[in-house]
């Protein structure tokens, strides 16, 4: 594969091109998991990839709890499928653990607080409880459990990738939260206990590839905070089951299937506006075949806190980025462009916004800077 099979291969894998998902389940279970702490933009990089969705769809899948908002992997928010949540926060969370373990001394989130927040958070919301969280933060410094400083936000994240809490659906802008036991209750006669790790780890590897590919030794152990040794020994393990080509001496791997995924669609125009933290941008150990000669003009656009802008992408390639500004009945998207664009790329780019204006219910207009 030359860099432009390689990208054309993904978008096919991502679901961004080719034959795309049904409903917004079906996009989130088979890139596994989605990247989520800005909540307008996961919603829309699923919106993006499921045929003629819409935000209230989405939202209702996350309200009827087939999609769950949780921290998995990486110490980050991420969309995932009911049914992968348990495995997932069984198998992935600890190194982030660890690496808060420095920032919770500083905090003085001692074992001792930690653990009375957990009984305190598992009897309130007890019952089938949501707390909103100004709510939940109000009860915890209400027992004496302070939540300045970041204190509140680390409970909260730690008690999750414990598998206590989840976040359930929002309360107008507010993040609400649940007992994950409740929220997604395990299904009568499943096993509960977490399966081999090795087993586990080819599962995640097959899904990955399958979501992303093709992909390096290097992007499974980045995207899913495996150790490198780890992530090489998941993919060698499924080795059988895989495509594989080598890049610039490289060896990516995928399924064939991605390749030949549906014939292009009316949508595939080939523009996309990629909401910030998309996983065609994020998912990979590098940027550079997306971006090219503009890797460091992106690089530029990443936030001191790691901010990752919304991205415009023309047959997979990075063309510029955009950002978003809603009034009354009509979104407006500001396009910043890292090169000049014919006038069919700019129409194409038209049509996308359309799109993902009719994703909100709005009418949709392109200012260009």
């Amino acid at each position: 594969m030359n860099a432009r099979e390689i990208l054309d291969t993904r978008l096919r894998s991502q679901l961004v091109e080719g034959a795309r998902a049904k409903t917004p389940l079906d996009v989130v279970s088979h890139l596994l998991a989605i990247q989520a702490q800005d909540y307008a933009a996961a919603t829309w990089a699923i919106g993006l990839r499921a045929s003629d969705s819409t935000l209230a769809e989405v939202e209702r899948a996350i309200a009827d709890r087939r999609i769950v908002r949780t921290w998995p992997m990486r110490g980050t928010l991420h969309f995932l499928a009911a049914e992968d949540v348990r495995w997932m926060l069984s198998l992935l969370p600890q190194r982030a653990i660890a690496r808060a373990a420095t920032r919770e001394r500083q905090l003085e989130l001692d074992p001792e607080t930690l653990s009375r927040s957990r009984n305190l958070l598992r009897d309130e919301l007890a019952g089938g409880r949501l707390l909103s969280r100004p709510d939940l933060m109000a009860l915890l410094d209400a027992n004496g459990i302070a939540t300045v400083g970041q204190r509140g936000y680390h409970i909260v994240a730690r008690l999750a990738q414990e598998g206590l809490l989840v976040l359930g659906p929002l309360a107008g802008r507010q993040q609400t939260f649940a007992l994950l036991d409740e929220w997604v209750p395990v299904p009568a006669g499943a096993r509960s206990e977490p399966q081999p790790r090795a087993k586990a780890l080819a599962k995640l590897a097959a899904r990955y590839v399958r979501g992303h590919g093709p992909v390096t030794v290097d992007d499974l152990a980045r995207w899913a905070d495996l150790p490198k040794r780890e992530a090489a020994g998941a993919l060698d393990s499924i080795a059988n089951t895989l495509e594989s080509t080598v890049h610039e001496g490289t060896r990516y791997w995928f399924m064939e299937t991605a390749r030949a995924r549906g014939p292009a669609t009316a949508e595939d125009e080939g523009c996309h506006l990629l909401p910030a933290f998309d996983e065609y941008m994020i998912a990979y150990s590098e940027r550079g075949l997306q971006l090219g000669e503009y890797l460091e003009r992106y690089g530029a656009r990443i936030g001191r806190n790691g901010m990752l802008s919304p991205t415009i992408v023309i047959r997979g390639e990075a063309v510029g980025v955009w950002k978003r500004s809603r009034k009354g009945d009509s979104v407006g998207v500001t396009a910043e462009l890292f090169r000049e664009l014919s006038s069919r790329e700019r129409d194409c780019i038209e049509a996308a916004a359309a799109r993902y204006g009719r994703f909100l219910g709005l009418a949709a207009s392109v200012q260009w800077k």
